[in-house]
């Protein structure tokens, strides 16, 4: 499902957002196991960082993904692989819990109840991305599934989402999966809005604290408001993965797509 929201009519213009000097973020939306577009997606990025670069001088590069790494698509597995390697190339990664990264780790903890409520919201693919090929995993029942399921997901892996923040606040900018709780000061939202929120966050528009990147919500093209940007255009459904950039008070969008 998408959603379509407009700025009201009488809503004042977006004041101005800027990020400190010699800084560049990219900001990646919701993945969802489409590990070919995650690939894409960073080349753009690695590409778009080197003009920037040579044009106006090397700044220090910043790369948050804005969580919901899994689940949906068919490539979880690998998509949390290639996360954790970025941390090699880019001295600057963060990851943002999302709402399907609390529900996989949920799901790890042996609960047949949680990972029947994780294959339901798109989970079973991901299960499937880590079980082995010599498996039958169609022919198993939900209380062997989550009896296995711990042993089948690398440590790696579980220590990387669970190292994962809820909110991040550089400069004028705000970074977060879901959204914010309006009128309440960004150090006292709760983790459930934070990873959950939807209607409340998007039929606001005053000025949270800094201008809010977020995902969450599918929108089929960058969903820009006066005190938010939403930037999930639904990848594993449409296709596109999308990322904005950050420098100085410029923001400009990335896309990769097939």
């Amino acid at each position: 499902m998408f959603w379509n929201r407009t700025k009201p009519a009488n809503v004042v213009e977006r004041r101005r957002h800027r990020l400190s000097d010699g800084r560049r973020i990219y900001a990646i939306g919701d993945i969802h196991g489409r590990d070919d577009l995650f690939a894409g997606i960073i080349d753009r990025i690695r590409a778009d960082s080197a003009a920037r670069d040579a044009a106006n001088g090397k700044a220090a590069v910043t790369i948050i993904l804005l969580g919901d790494l899994v689940d949906r698509g068919p490539q979880s597995a690998e998509v949390v692989d290639r996360a954790i390697a970025l941390g090699q190339e880019f001295d600057d990664l963060h990851l943002i819990v999302g709402n399907h990264e609390e529900c996989f780790l949920a799901a790890l903890t042996g609960s047949e109840r949680r990972v029947r409520y994780f294959s339901r919201i798109g989970g079973d693919a991901t299960m499937r991305s880590y079980w082995p090929a010599d498996e039958d995993y169609d022919s198993l029942c939900f209380e062997t599934l989550a009896a296995q399921l711990p042993r089948h997901v690398p440590q790696a892996h579980i220590d990387f989402l669970n190292a994962g923040e809820d909110l991040i606040q550089i400069d004028d900018f705000v970074f977060v999966h879901a959204g914010v709780r309006p009128g309440v000061p960004l150090e006292r939202q709760k983790v459930h809005d934070m990873r959950w929120i939807r209607e409340e966050f998007l039929d606001d528009f005053s000025d949270h604290g800094g201008l809010v990147i977020h995902g969450h919500t599918i929108t089929d093209e960058p969903d820009i408001q006066i005190n938010r940007i939403g930037i999930d255009t639904g990848a594993f459904m449409s296709g596109r993965l999308t990322a904005i950039g950050i420098e100085g008070e410029e923001l400009w969008y990335l896309r990769a797509e097939n």
